[in-house]
């Protein structure tokens, strides 16, 4: 198996499992992350933490494998596919996160790391050019400055220089599963609202009229009610997602 899934409650966690290959992504593994999005969707995870088997998250994509079709469409429906999840997304990057590893990354909605993994896109090295939904990315995510150097330079920058950016926290996998726990505790349709808000300004194809129905959605929920009455009780509220 290219890629493994494990549930801890409401967590779902996804391992891209090849670490002989430095767990470098493949048609079949993309494929593999595809459907391992969906068990996500279908199993009402609240959150995806993606994580790599050491020694790395992703080092790239497997260069016998790369070429123009199949392989980069596959890989944009997954990129675009973590956005489109109702729930959250977490990158726990261990190792480096290199090309499509970067990429991978960049799809999540957050993103942790332990401090010296690194993240780069070295496609300039090999002759081959991102899309333009990648280059976007990185540069709304990372910052336009960071972005042009690791497209433009091919080199790659540590996580602990990305902190407060790019890498919105510093720990290891356990650390991530903790946090995911905690975030799985959040209401799952105020997520939902927040984050189809913050992917159309991303450039996702998201209608204003949509953004607008989820978070009109959000207020007049049980979770609504649940949450303003938690707070009054000074407890942990119990969302339901309804």
């Amino acid at each position: 198996m290219a890629v493994l899934v494990e549930w801890f409650e409401s967590v779902c966690k996804v391992v891209i499992d090849r670490p002989e290959k430095r767990n470098a992504v493949d048609l079949v593994t993309l494929q593999a992350l595809h459907e391992a999005q969906a068990t996500a969707i279908s199993g009402g995870a609240r959150v995806l933490v993606l994580a790599g088997t050491p020694p790395a998250f992703c080092s790239g994509a497997d260069l016998g494998g790369v070429e123009l079709g199949e392989f980069t469409d596959t890989l944009l429906s997954v990129l675009r596919g973590f956005g489109s999840m109702d729930c959250l997304t977490l990158a726990a990057i261990d190792g480096p996160a290199l090309g499509a590893g970067s990429q991978l990354a960049a799809a999540c909605d957050l993103r942790i790391a332990t401090p010296k993994s690194k993240f780069g896109v070295p496609a300039a090295k090999l002759g081959l050019a991102v899309d333009s939904w990648t280059v976007e990315r990185i540069g709304r995510e990372a910052g336009w400055s960071a972005a042009r150097y690791m497209l433009l330079s091919a080199e790659s920058i540590h996580a602990d220089e990305l902190v407060g950016g790019f890498v919105h926290r510093l720990g290891t996998l356990d650390d991530a599963m903790a946090w995911a726990h905690e975030m799985s505790l959040l209401a799952p349709l105020t997520i939902k609202a927040h984050k189809m808000a913050l992917e159309r300004l991303s450039g996702a194809e998201i209608s204003l009229e949509a953004v607008e129905h989820a978070r009109l959605a959000a207020w007049a929920s049980n979770d609504a009610s649940e949450g303003r009455q938690a707070f009054l009780e000074k407890r942990t509220p119990d969302f339901l997602g309804s």
